[in-house]
């Protein structure tokens, strides 16, 4: 039997070498026409060319979204430990473009492709007394290297499924990957009861999504934004983030249904070619950047488009109704931006895979819908309804104020198990 499970493990991690390698040589190519890949490529090709002969913090994040869930971790790190250095890496473009000036960590770097030669170098660079990994992204050979060198490595934010390859028979080699980590904080019990069948319990404690605390942060210290308090005036608004075509498609029939109502709208992709897309599909809409121009350009249209990244967090302040987006792709984008400010919130059918969503509906804070009569529908009944209105609006509220909590968790782990010292 343990010479059947080495065979599995062996050829398990043979594939894993071989996936990585043909990954690589895909994005290569697509680099040519597709301007994302190009940047992943660039990223990776100069190693990161610093050397810390001081310990430092290390916190890896797969994208944008794993970033805001390991931010307010990372900067209680910074408040609470100084004298450490500390490098921030990602994985993803939509991610390291973003936040490459982050000011409060001393290097923001992509993550070298996951190779046995570049996980020692890029490790033995770092020189990490405490590794941070945020919610996924189980890189072998990264992982491997920290176990190996004694390292102590935490998972944040964890969320486990029984489709993932951990506990499937095939599994050898995540399992090895999830047994790297020294702690994994996990998001619900669920989570933990499912990969307490493959890690010692000891190793998990559950302490909910750090995400909470963050949306909690950004709202309490929310910025006003002059332009859009003109624009609005004393009408309603729907406030649609993170859209993608799909979503647009949608939203296109609603706005011209309720002329009376203001839609800002902020897309996933803000370039130049997907926004004028938008300027065509929604006639007689203005950009945000025509807005800060002129006050009176606002009162030619109720469609606003948002043509800037970093606002979204602070627009759904202004809403009446909020859509978030991504629900008829890969899956809704970040919820809880929308419920910290006690918003009803809509979304499409991708959700299951969300926890803090499956919640917000069984709570009726949120409601999700599969084609355009629902949104419809939904719409209607909160434009008309001032009491349902409330009633999911107060549903948001205190669904994300009742889960805060999980950062406060993992600083005091670290600290009371002395893995960082001051």
């Amino acid at each position: 039997m343990i010479v059947y499970l080495g065979k599995i493990y062996a050829l398990g991690k043979a594939l894993y070498n071989l996936i990585i390698f043909v990954y690589s040589k895909i994005i290569f190519a697509a680099s040519f026409f597709n301007a994302k890949a190009k940047k992943w490529v660039d990223g990776r090709l100069i190693f990161p060319g610093f050397n810390f002969s001081e310990k430092t913090i290390w916190m890896h994040c797969a994208s944008l979204g794993e970033f805001e869930q390991g931010r307010p971790v990372l900067e209680a790190l910074k408040k609470n430990y100084p004298n450490y250095k500390i490098v921030l890496s990602f994985y993803s473009p939509s991610g390291y473009e973003v936040r490459k000036n982050y000011p409060v960590v001393d290097e923001v770097i992509y993550l070298p492709v996951d190779t046995e030669a570049n996980a020692a170098k890029l490790v033995q660079q770092i020189n990490p007394a405490l590794v941070i990994w945020v919610k996924y992204e189980f890189w072998f050979h990264y992982l491997t290297e920290l176990k190996k060198n004694n390292i102590p490595v935490l998972l944040i934010s964890g969320i486990f499924r029984n489709s993932q390859p951990f506990f499937k028979w095939y599994g050898g080699i995540w399992k090895k990957i999830i047994h790297c980590f020294d702690v994994i904080f996990v998001q619900n019990q669920s989570s933990a009861i499912l990969v307490s069948k493959i890690v010692d319990q000891e190793k998990i404690i559950i302490s909910g999504d750090t995400r909470f605390d963050r949306v909690t942060e950004i709202a309490n210290h929310k910025k006003s934004i002059d332009s859009i308090e003109k624009f609005i005036g004393n009408k309603k608004v729907l406030v649609a983030g993170s859209t993608w075509k799909e979503d647009e498609t949608l939203l296109l029939s609603i706005t011209k249904q309720h002329p009376e109502l203001l839609f800002i709208i902020v897309p996933h992709e803000v370039n130049a070619n997907n926004i004028s897309r938008l300027q065509q599909m929604f006639e007689r809409s203005i950009l945000f950047s025509e807005l800060k121009e002129t006050d009176a350009v606002g009162k030619l249209s109720n469609i606003l488009i948002i043509d800037s990244i970093g606002l979204l967090s602070s627009l759904y302040q202004y809403a009446d109704i909020t859509y978030v987006g991504g629900g008829f792709n890969k899956g809704i984008h970040n919820i809880l931006e929308a419920a910290v400010y006690g918003k009803p919130v809509i979304f499409g059918p991708k959700y299951e895979k969300f926890s803090e969503a499956v919640s917000l509906i069984e709570l009726e804070g949120a409601v999700s819908i599969k084609n355009e009569d629902e949104l419809r529908d939904i719409v209607q009944i909160l434009m008309n309804s001032e009491s349902e209105r409330q009633k999911m609006s107060k549903a948001s509220l205190k669904f994300v104020y009742k889960n805060t909590g999980a950062t406060e968790m993992i600083v005091n782990y670290i600290a009371e198990n002395r893995l960082l010292h001051n």
